[in-house]
């Protein structure tokens, strides 16, 4: 028999956390791996739109880690989870440091802030940025909550942002846009 898709278990606005507690679907916890999942989708989106062979094979192990992310966050931390979850790595923050060194050493030197823009590539890395910004916030919310995050997740998201914003600059390198910089109106 085929897995179902549907259990109806959520019917009630509950769900179950790796660990088996029940929670409502509005919970910290929950939001902040829904935001990670909404943000691995606009990593795909992003792969599917890039061209460039490298970063297509940095993107789709960026999904990788933002499911080992998601599970981290999904664990019930007061409870032995049932199944080993993945781990993440300090290298994996590594491995996204040393790519945005790489891309900058490329790019021209910003001099001001830039408008999100230009070619759909560019804005959609743009708008996978801002997720993980939202992703970012949520889990630093659940430390001041004093909910238990692991700290290198918040590592990793912090990185990976600002890999996503050198990332669409590098794209717009390479696609020879010319970035748009924010000229501020002031009042006279």
């Amino acid at each position: 028999m085929a897995f179902k898709i549907y259990t109806k278990t959520g019917d009630l606005g509950k769900t179950s956390l790796i660990g088996g507690t029940k929670v409502y679907k509005s919970n910290i916890r929950i939001e902040s791996y829904g935001t990670v999942d909404e943000l691995n989708s606009y990593i795909g989106l992003c792969n599917d739109m890039v061209t460039d062979s490298d970063t297509n094979l940095l993107l789709k192990e960026i999904q990788d880690r933002l499911f080992t992310v998601g599970s981290s966050l999904a664990v019930d931390p007061d409870k032995e989870p049932l199944m080993k979850i993945p781990d993440l790595k300090e290298d994996d923050v590594v491995l996204l440091e040393t790519e945005i060194d790489r891309m900058m050493e490329i790019l021209p030197a910003m001099k001001s802030f830039i408008l999100p823009g230009g070619h759909s590539t560019i804005s959609t890395l743009h708008i996978a940025r801002c997720v993980c910004r939202r992703a970012e916030r949520l889990c630093v919310h659940m430390q001041e909550e004093n909910i238990f995050v692991d700290p290198l997740v918040i590592k990793y998201l912090n990185r990976l942002s600002d890999y996503l914003f050198v990332l669409s600059r590098y794209i717009g390198h390479l696609l020879h846009v010319p970035e748009v910089p924010w000229l501020p109106r002031v009042k006279k």
